[in-house]
């Protein structure tokens, strides 16, 4: 069974955003880290200016846990202050990825300081070549460069809220000066990499820093 992604965009209404972060600390975030399948989760801030401006990453045994009883169950059980801040969420996108490869490492239940995300939908045929350059060319490259320590690979499973890229590449560095290095502006210059850029049907590149691990 690969390993799940439960990948989570949302930006606070008009509500005060003191609440909407104790909401989500103490209330939204540990009630899903009770369902069984839920590995662990963390909260990222965006750097990057754009909305929305918060993420929430829970690790899965699998993208199925989101379809299992304990998961479907949280919606009967929530508070009503669950139920109202909710519903004044300006967005809320929820999207189930599952894991499709990993390169590089870091220390385990050690969150990134910095997120670089990169999601992207391309024509099936070219599916095959976007498998490709990632892998023969794009990672070993991304992994030359200082500072740049792993990249989790994902496929799209379900969209919750809207439709959502269909691949998911997820790059943990230690920081954000790590994409100002020469090597890395060299990763992102090369011919085949513009081939696969030129044929997204969507793309999305996000950088989020470290905010706080839920339930800890």
């Amino acid at each position: 069974m690969a390993a799940g992604l439960f990948y989570v965009y949302t930006e606070p209404g008009p509500a005060d955003e003191a609440e909407f972060h104790d909401w989500y600390d103490h209330e939204h975030g540990p009630a899903r880290l009770t369902v069984p399948g839920f590995r662990g989760a963390c909260r990222y801030q965006a750097l990057d200016g754009e909305k929305p401006s918060w993420l929430a990453l829970y690790d899965l045994d699998g993208p199925e846990v989101i379809d299992s009883p304990g998961y479907k169950a949280l919606g009967a059980r929530a508070s009503d202050r669950d139920k109202a801040v909710a519903a004044g969420l300006a967005t809320l996108d929820r999207r189930v990825y599952e894991q499709i490869g990993q390169d590089g490492s870091r220390p385990a239940g050690d969150p990134a300081p910095v997120i670089l995300t990169m999601a992207m939908s391309v024509p099936a045929p070219a599916e095959p070549d976007l498998a490709a350059w990632y892998e023969q060319e794009h990672i070993p490259m991304l992994l030359k460069v200082p500072g740049w320590q792993r990249i989790r690979r994902f496929r799209l499973v379900l969209s919750m809220d809207a439709p959502g890229p269909a691949f998911l590449s997820l790059h943990e560095l230690a920081g954000p000066a790590v994409l100002e290095e020469p090597a890395y502006r060299a990763a992102i210059s090369t011919p085949w990499r513009d081939r696969v850029v030129a044929l997204a049907l969507r793309r999305e590149r996000r950088v989020f820093g470290f905010r706080n691990t839920i339930g800890s």
